[in-house]
């Protein structure tokens, strides 16, 4: 009898995961493709200025479709043979200015480069500003519109390197331009801009936000010794208030903590492993929400865990381009940032989750399916991360 009651209720279980798992899974392998930034560098080099862009090869064969001979990968012959297609495109959604005029970019250098995620085309262009005769003094535009059309997650990262002038921005379909002066990096500044860039990211990463609800979502819930879909919600607030503020806490202190050695230089794992290990930490915690009344304390899994993702947090953050001279003001303005963010997703989860406690609905379809869903979302970027998967 027993044993027909719990296969019925795995049953049911498996359909409702099936179902979501079917559209959540199409959202968001279609939001972890689509979303990539393109880098972009002025500095100076033997009295020139030099404007660099870096864009993925990946993106620019969505675009062109450079992949001429089908093989599924772009090589640097089928890039030159539209260099100049690919230039004109490139000229067109990249403009730079200097007190209201426009600077003369010139002949382009291509060349192949790479970082973490691929291979890229890196354009390199020698600007000619008229009567640009003091970098402390200049007023530099940028304007970049290249792939926002396309895909409006895409970001520009744009990092300055002039002497006597660092400062950096990040450039979205919402805000394509930046003004860029001495004056403009000053340290509340960089902490404003950091604090903006750190919300954001947790926003926009389902990976982080789909680990903090695996730890949340049962916080409304008592504990108990039968399956997690008979457990029932709690009657007062505190209990489930403290159970969350141990989750964040835990997961803050964490990632705090590894974000600072690694963008100080501490302790540098590679971006290869720290990925895969990111998908893994929301198969984990996804899971540990069905084991039931043996389940590891969430907030100990928030904190090891978080370790992880304060590396993935510094990865993001040094691709932004830090301030060597602010350094310590950007990383306190990104953190703050993602503290923000955290903390937005769990003003709009919890009240949900506290209306919703006593039904069978939050038992079934939010706990144990969304878990289900979780962890199998987790499996795929894990395989994607480590090569075994291409969606």
């Amino acid at each position: 009898m027993r044993f027909a009651i719990f296969h019925r209720d795995l049953e049911r279980l498996l359909r409702l995961g099936v179902m979501a798992f079917a559209g959540l899974l199409l959202s968001s392998a279609a939001l972890a493709h689509s979303s990539s930034s393109s880098y972009l560098t002025l500095s100076q080099s033997e009295q020139q200025l030099v404007l660099r862009a870096d864009i993925n090869l990946r993106d620019l064969d969505l675009l062109f479709d450079l992949d001429t001979s089908g093989d599924g990968r772009v090589t640097w012959g089928e890039v030159e043979r539209r260099s100049g297609e690919l230039n004109a495109w490139m000229v067109q959604g990249l403009t730079l200015g200097e007190s209201a005029k426009d600077c003369a970019l010139g002949p382009v250098d291509l060349q192949a480069s790479e970082h973490a995620d691929g291979l890229y085309l890196s354009a390199q262009w020698k600007p000619v500003c008229p009567g640009l005769t003091d970098l402390a003094k200049a007023r530099f535009k940028l304007r970049y519109e290249l792939i926002f059309a396309q895909d409006n997650l895409h970001r520009g990262l744009l990092k300055v390197d002039l002497p006597g002038f660092q400062s950096s921005a990040v450039l979205s379909p919402d805000r394509p331009q930046a003004e860029l002066t001495a004056e403009g990096g000053s340290a509340l500044a960089v902490f404003g801009r950091y604090v903006v860039e750190g919300v954001w990211h947790i926003w926009i990463g389902i990976d982080h936000i789909l680990f903090l609800l695996s730890l949340l979502v049962l916080a409304p819930l008592v504990t108990s010794r039968g399956r997690v879909t008979q457990w029932r919600g709690v009657n007062k607030a505190k209990p489930a208030l403290h159970d969350v503020l141990a989750v964040v806490t835990a997961f803050s202190v964490a990632h705090s903590i590894t974000l600072a050695l690694s963008v100080l230089k501490w302790l540098e794992p590679p971006a290869d492993l720290i990925e895969p290990a990111i998908a893994l930490s929301v198969v984990a915690a996804a899971l540990n929400n069905l084991v039931g009344w043996s389940a590891f304390r969430r907030w100990r899994l928030a904190f090891v865990f978080g370790l992880i993702h304060g590396f993935g947090f510094a990865n993001v953050l040094l691709d932004l381009g830090l301030p060597a001279r602010q350094l310590a003001v950007a990383l306190g303005g990104f953190n703050v940032g993602v503290e923000l963010g955290q903390l937005a997703i769990v003003a709009v989860f919890f009240p949900l989750a506290w209306l919703l406690r006593h039904t069978a609905f939050y038992r079934w379809v939010i706990v144990a399916g969304g878990s289900l869903v979780i962890a199998v979302l987790g499996v795929v970027w894990t395989l994607e991360r480590t090569g075994l998967l291409t969606l």
